[in-house]
């Protein structure tokens, strides 16, 4: 992408210093505290004397975030959640959650251990039991950290309330719940009948989840008790402050098995082979995701995140740079814009909206064809023609050709579909170039060009629909066979000669590929996107913040088809 930066891409003993740790331990009718950090804070909300000394501000000292955090873990350790809850800056929310640990979670003999700090953060160890009625118990540990601030109308230290405080898997509104699970668990299968484990493939925890939240009620199991983060039932905002759907949310997430259900079995379409591959290839790159589909039918073979606790690949929203100029190309060629062999301009610069947009590298070409300009990725080849459209097309175009932003793909677990929001001025021809408010992931851009290799959209899916008789989306229109044939030459030719050559090289010639970078506000490097097809197989990935999508994301993408062409 060009340099211009757009788009904004959960009985007390007296206290000593042991080794450099809080260490607070429960057990039998009485409990002992050491406190590493000399002595605990105050919890109260109380102004008092106080009131009449200057209000402190300015950074936290050592002593003033060590004493907040042994106040409250303290406190909580101990039972305490009045005193507890008084010691962060949202004492309601703290109270209820505090309060639901012991009463609702059952969790019994809490032992908190803190570590060494880092700045205003402290990060602890818990370890306590589950205890259930009628004599069901299991271990329970994990580790969590807070953070310390300072109050703004008395300067008072206090920890920063989040539910993440008391669970790293918890958003803010969510709770911890024991008792018998809301939904069965089930079995996942791959397409040849082998199961499907996080133990085996790692990345697909939220997959799994999200299968068992789904059809958990409906695949014939039984549920067990079970510790679970119970997801808020009302709406959230996204970054961007848009309302979530429902499709959006991360599903409940078991903790603490203390009896086993019995599995319902659902099928999926995952390729064996092609997950394995699709893990290996995101574990080479920090912040990578990828998804491989098959364009003739929207199956989905593969889906993987370098990181395991949110589907980035299935239910990322990030702008997806010059992977987006497939649905412009498209528009433009039917619009009778552009034309793959037609000179075509493509300049150092294009103004549009009182935004000056330019090529990486400032880069030109003079006399050059379409073809050309689109191999090349040149922004100002597609700005240029921002004058000749009108603010609704390309939404138009993404909703009725590619069957993007409708808030209606329904693949089995919760999903993104893309957005492509109506904008007008610099916006609207930021927009153009997958900049703007334009947003996607890797299951939507795989998508994109199956429907640019097939020339209609089919939804992708991880569970047959014939499963629960659910109805997939479909698109309003097909690709002419005209505009089709021509976005098929500009693929091919980026992936023979253009910016995806390198990566695509010993795959062709039936293939195709797109590559792209998108700016994002704070970051250093952009995010690298490719997006290619081979044969009956599409695929797409991201690298955030990795730079050039065909030098990071575009190796994995091309690996993937490889292994499925292979298979």
């Amino acid at each position: 992408m060009g340099n211009r930066r757009r788009a904004p891409e959960r009985g007390r003993t007296k206290p000593a210093v042991i080794g450099g740790m809080i260490a607070v331990v429960v057990g039998g009718a009485g409990f002992g505290v050491y406190a590493l950090y000399g002595g605990g804070a105050a919890a109260d909300d109380s102004n008092s004397a106080s009131d009449a000394k200057p209000v402190k501000k300015g950074p936290l000292s050592a002593t003033e975030v060590k004493s907040t955090a042994t106040a409250f873990l303290t406190a909580w350790q101990s039972g305490d959640v009045t005193t507890a809850a008084a010691a962060t800056n949202d004492t309601a929310a703290a109270r209820t959650l505090l309060t639901g640990y012991g009463k609702e979670a059952y969790i019994k003999n809490v032992t908190l251990t803190a570590k060494k700090r880092s700045g205003d953060a402290v990060p602890f160890s818990v370890k306590g039991t589950v205890a259930y009625k009628g004599g069901l118990t299991k271990p329970l540990a994990y580790e969590s950290e807070l953070t310390v601030v300072r109050r703004a109308k008395d300067g008072k230290p206090l920890v920063d309330w989040h539910s993440a405080v008391v669970h790293p898997d918890l958003k803010d509104g969510d709770k911890l719940v024991t008792g018998e699970a809301g939904t069965p668990p089930v079995k996942a299968l791959d397409r040849d009948g082998g199961e499907l484990t996080t133990a085996k493939y790692p990345s697909l925890g939220t997959v799994l989840d999200g299968l068992r939240e789904k059809f958990g009620k409906t695949a014939g199991g039984k549920a067990g008790i079970e510790l679970r983060v119970i997801r808020a039932e009302a709406k959230s905002k996204d970054a961007e402050g848009s309302a979530r759907t429902a499709s959006d949310e991360t599903p409940d997430k078991t903790l603490v098995e203390l009896s086993k259900g019995t599995p319902g079995t659902v099928r999926t379409t995952l390729s064996p082979g092609l997950q394995a591959t699709a893990e290996q290839q995101v574990a080479k790159k920090a912040k990578s995701s990828a998804v491989v589909i098959r364009p003739s039918t929207g199956e989905i073979l593969a889906v993987a995140n370098a990181g395991h606790g949110f589907n980035t690949a299935f239910q990322g929203s990030l702008a997806p740079g010059s992977t987006m100029k497939i649905i412009t190309a498209s528009l433009l060629i039917d619009k009778g814009l552009a034309s793959t062999n037609k000179e075509h301009p493509c300049p150092k610069f294009s103004t549009y909206g009182g935004w000056k947009f330019q090529n990486d590298d400032k880069f030109e070409i003079k006399d050059g064809t379409f073809k050309a300009s689109f191999a090349r990725s040149c922004n100002t080849a597609f700005i240029s023609q921002a004058k000749e459209l009108s603010d609704d097309d390309l939404t138009k175009q993404a909703q009725q050709v590619f069957g993007l932003g409708m808030d209606n793909w329904a693949i089995g677990v919760p999903s993104f579909d893309g957005s492509v929001p109506v904008q007008s001025q610099a916006q609207m021809a930021a927009s153009l170039i997958g900049q703007g408010g334009v947003r996607m992931n890797p299951l939507n851009m795989a998508s994109v060009v199956a429907t640019a290799k097939t020339g209609t959209f089919h939804q992708p899916y991880l569970v047959a629909p014939t499963v629960d008789k659910r109805t997939l989306a479909k698109a309003s229109r097909s690709l002419s066979a005209d505009t089709q044939a021509q976005l098929k030459e500009l693929l091919q030719y980026t992936a023979a000669a253009g910016t995806a050559a390198e990566a695509m090289a010993g795959l062709g010639p039936d293939f195709g590929a797109k590559t792209g970078s998108a700016e994002v506000d704070g970051q250093k490097k952009p995010n690298g996107w490719f997006t290619a097809w081979k044969g009956d197989l599409a695929s797409a990935g991201v690298v955030q913040q990795g730079g050039h999508g065909g030098e990071t994301a575009g190796p994995i993408v091309a690996a993937l088809l490889k292994a499925g062409s292979a298979s």
